[in-house]
């Protein structure tokens, strides 16, 4: 299985650490964030990773050289342009579609227990992309259809904002998750981006996309633990529940 890390972002929530340091660098439990993504994902079958690269990238680079994972990791590189989540992976088509098979993509700075191969095994056959989505509460939240979990649009709940291409879309009929930075994806999704500029951030792509083609989310099961380690504030938190996961 093919997987690629978003380790490309500049950090900005956790500065002053990134202001010398890439994100996927940023240590917790002794360890950068990129290796504990690594392992998790090796764990979970990935037997090709691409990482990509812009903030520091020749910190991420050398850092791989000297820590092999024993299979092969590709370099997605970003340094001249940070392309946003969308554009950073259309930037890694020719790694991720060749084979066919879909493929896992993780933000290099969530740390979980979750069962990804149950993840992967629970996508929908007809899914283009499959969101790893949990209950946490937040701000923004994707909206589905409660019975199929295809996705239908997202809202800002403390503006009232909404964004669906369903004109209609009554919030209150939808379920509303957040997501994770977890998705499986088809490379089905590729040709689906040639008219998009360069840099786009996914969500946006898919939130365009999804009256055509099923997106559909998978609740993560509420015993797991999973952490966004992308503020300064929640390091803390992530060490203490990253001493717990290592248990």
């Amino acid at each position: 299985m093919k997987a690629m890390i978003f380790a490309a972002g500049l950090g900005t929530r956790l500065r002053p650490v990134t202001d010398s340091l890439p994100k996927a660098l940023v240590p917790v439990c002794g360890e950068p964030l990129l290796s504990h993504v690594i392992r998790k994902l090796i764990a979970s079958g990935a037997d090709d990773l691409t990482v990509n690269v812009h903030h520091f990238p020749d910190l991420i680079i050398d850092w791989l050289s000297k820590h092999p994972s024993g299979i092969p990791v590709h370099i997605s590189d970003e340094r001249e342009q940070l392309l946003e989540t969308g554009g950073g992976l259309r930037h890694a088509r020719a790694l991720l579609e060749s084979g066919g098979a879909p493929f896992l993509v993780h933000n290099v700075d969530i740390l979980s227990d979750l069962d990804l191969g149950a993840f992967m095994a629970a996508a929908p056959s007809d899914a283009l992309s499959t969101l790893l989505v949990s209950q946490r509460q937040t701000r923004r939240y994707l909206l589905f259809e409660p019975s199929s979990l295809r996705l239908m649009g997202w809202t800002d709940i403390s503006t009232g904002e909404v964004r669906s291409p369903w004109p209609s879309l009554d919030p209150s009929r939808c379920r509303r998750l957040a997501f994770s930075g977890i998705h499986y994806v088809s490379p089905a999704i590729f040709p689906l981006m040639d008219s998009w500029p360069e840099r786009f951030p996914i969500m946006d792509f898919y939130l365009s996309i999804c009256r055509e083609h099923p997106i559909y989310g998978v609740v993560a099961p509420p015993e797991r633990t999973l952490v966004d380690v992308g503020k300064i504030d929640t390091l803390a938190e992530a060490e203490a529940i990253c001493r717990r996961l290592l248990q």
